[in-house]
């Protein structure tokens, strides 16, 4: 009798459809055996991190900040290889002044565990730094404000690559108005302070959450990613 190969992609595919669980892990990475030592780099970045945090903070006449009790600026590894920027903070993100939080933050987790990375090596910001009104979408006008402080913020971190997640990160990093269903996908690239910047636009936790029908799009999203990452020989 033949035993019947399975075919695992089918496998990971459909669970991560119907739930995406916390168990649901690729396993063919291998193990990383070599200690990352972190460089000096990690003062300088944080001295600046911290003086581009006084000026988004010193910002006038803004309806955002106006209505926000905290400025999110970032979370996570500042010398990752990934930097995440989504849309904006929510009510749980402006109470506490950290990113991704609650349902959203736990599916963000999910998600970068199905291609084996844990969140917590990865940057995450957001296209504006204080939670919109209502959690309405940033106006045309705030997006160009704000996105002069996320070019400054990127260029810190200094990523190797860049995932937008939501439509609002695509037009502050990229300038693109258009369909998020039409550029999601797609591996583009950015010029920052000189530098080039691969970046990739996908569905935001808080669209999948709202919108589940959708999570095959962003696992297929997820899978170049994790290609991509193999190709650039990204250790994180």
């Amino acid at each position: 009798m033949t035993k019947k190969t399975l075919n695992q992609n089918d496998k990971y595919f459909h669970e991560f459809i119907d739930r995406i669980e916390p168990d649901f892990i690729f396993s063919n990475k291998p193990i990383n055996r070599f200690k990352v030592i972190k460089n000096s780099i990690d003062n300088d970045k944080t001295e600046k991190l911290s003086k581009l945090k006084e000026q988004i903070n010193s910002i006038e006449n803004c309806n955002l900040k106006n209505n926000s009790k905290n400025l999110v600026m970032g979370d996570g590894d500042i010398n990752s290889p990934i930097m995440i920027v989504g849309e904006a903070p929510g009510n749980l993100e402006d109470n506490s002044g950290h990113s991704f939080q609650g349902e959203i933050g736990i599916l963000l987790k999910k998600m970068f565990s199905a291609i084996n990375i844990n969140i917590e090596k990865i940057y995450r910001s957001y296209s504006v730094n204080f939670r919109p009104p209502d959690d309405r979408k940033p106006t045309a006008q705030e997006i160009r404000r704000y996105s002069i402080f996320l070019k400054d913020h990127i260029a810190i971190i200094n990523p190797e690559i860049l995932i937008l997640m939501g439509s609002t990160a695509m037009e502050a990093v990229s300038g693109l108005n258009s369909k998020i269903s039409d550029e999601r996908g797609k591996w583009k690239e950015i010029i920052l302070k000189n530098k080039t910047f691969p970046l990739m636009i996908t569905f935001s936790p808080s669209y999948l959450i709202r919108y589940p029908e959708n999570k095959k799009y962003s696992w297929e999203d997820l899978k170049k990613i994790k290609q991509k990452i193999q190709n650039l020989n990204i250790k994180i």
